[in-house]
């Protein structure tokens, strides 16, 4: 059985507001963020950089996870962030 890929992410705009998101083509919907393609949240606050991501194999593990960042408060949130990416440079330069 092939082993599936999902991904816990955190986009930013450039005024610092923040979406978190679950999916299982990290690349794709980044893509889709940036673009403007998906309604709702991101494109009305304009949330197009990449700036965190965790992956599992188990999509239970990755919408709970989701959930849990969600629920946090902004300071936790950023506190995540400080530790992995200080800049909140755009992960997605790289690809």
């Amino acid at each position: 059985m092939p082993q599936h890929e999902y991904f816990v992410y955190i986009m930013a705009s450039s005024t610092g507001t923040l979406y978190v998101g679950v999916t299982s083509n990290l690349e794709k919907r980044v893509v889709e963020h940036q673009q403007g393609l998906i309604e709702g949240f991101t494109k009305k606050y304009g949330c197009n950089k990449l700036i965190y991501f965790e992956q599992t194999s188990d999509v239970r593990s990755a919408l709970e996870r989701e959930k849990q960042i969600k629920n946090w408060r902004r300071e936790k949130k950023q506190n995540l962030l400080k530790t992995l990416n200080p800049q909140w440079k755009d992960l997605s330069l790289e690809w």
